[in-house]
């Protein structure tokens, strides 16, 4: 069996914890019933042998496969990874949902992807990567009462994504903790305001409007300041033509979106002046959780 998610980039600027969206960049991970149990990795992380024996994908994947079958069962796991790890480009969503997904297709077991969705909220508390790596698009979601509720917006084609992956990490956790503990009223409407006219702007298909509806003032500079460099990539990508452009996550990866005619020329403006991180041009990805096999 194969199963694929793709990357995805969370928060947009405003949207804190509930707006993501995905893109064309897939883990993979091929399994089979085996004698024995092993992992193998190719791509990303291959070269660090913590993630054999330490893998998170097989802990629950374990741990679901039994529940739905009541025994246990060697399988032979192969992971083709494309995702960068610690980048923001929702590494950790990929492996939570394709555990989920591949312990369903073990067990023989069908299962809706609502349902893996609010499996994996349990490892993945906040909706904003998750949501895109099961459904694939534009997502808008939130969390009650341990279920997420969330909206899809199919991208079109004659957008991309430019993304700038630095050749270093940011940390979740710790970029969580440079966060205030509370906020002003009149930051919380900021944010509150440009992130309902970034929804709209994408419903609408106005990506004029996403330059100004994409700012924020909750998370982003703070998180910036850990790599002042991108400063800078956010202004190379607007003087080039982007139509908006975010920190991913948490980062480090900044995300741009581009019409198609212009994507080459931003990205190249990018790469000349950060020739030590990866610029790559990608496709959004509608399609989200996909068992190819």
């Amino acid at each position: 069996m194969i199963i694929s998610v793709p990357a995805t980039s969370a928060n947009l600027g405003p949207g804190f914890d509930s707006l993501g969206l995905a893109v064309d960049l897939r883990n993979r991970v091929e399994f089979h019933p085996s004698k024995f149990f092993s992992v193998g990795i190719k791509g990303e992380g291959e070269n660090n042998p913590n993630l054999r024996g330490n893998n998170l994908f097989v802990s629950i994947f374990n741990e679901h496969y039994n529940r739905l079958t009541k025994k246990s069962q060697n399988f032979k796991f192969t992971f083709y990874n494309e995702i960068p790890m610690s980048r923001g480009l929702g590494s950790s969503s990929a492996v939570i949902v394709s555990a989920i997904a591949s312990a369903h297709e073990a067990a023989e077991i069908k299962v809706s992807k609502r349902r893996i969705l609010n499996h994996a909220l349990v490892y993945e508390p906040h909706p904003d990567n998750i949501t895109p790596a099961v459904m694939g698009g534009f997502n808008v979601a939130t969390v009650e009462k341990g279920k997420v509720f969330s909206q899809k917006k199919h991208l079109p084609d004659y957008i991309k994504a430019v993304v700038v992956i630095p050749n270093k990490p940011i940390s979740t956790a710790k970029a969580r903790l440079l966060l205030p503990k509370s906020y002003s009223k009149e930051n919380a409407i900021y944010n509150l305001s440009h992130t309902a006219l970034s929804v709209a702007a994408f419903y609408n298909e106005d990506w004029e409007i996403l330059k100004l509806a994409s700012q924020d003032r909750f998370h982003q500079k703070l998180r910036m300041k850990t790599l002042p460099e991108l400063f800078n990539v956010q202004k190379i990508a607007y003087e080039s033509g982007a139509l908006m452009s975010t920190l991913s996550g948490s980062g480090s990866t900044f995300f741009s979106m581009v019409y198609d005619k212009d994507a080459e020329l931003v990205a190249s403006k990018l790469s000349q002046k950060f020739p030590e991180f990866a610029v790559k041009i990608l496709n959004f990805d509608n399609d989200g959780l996909v068992i190819e096999k």
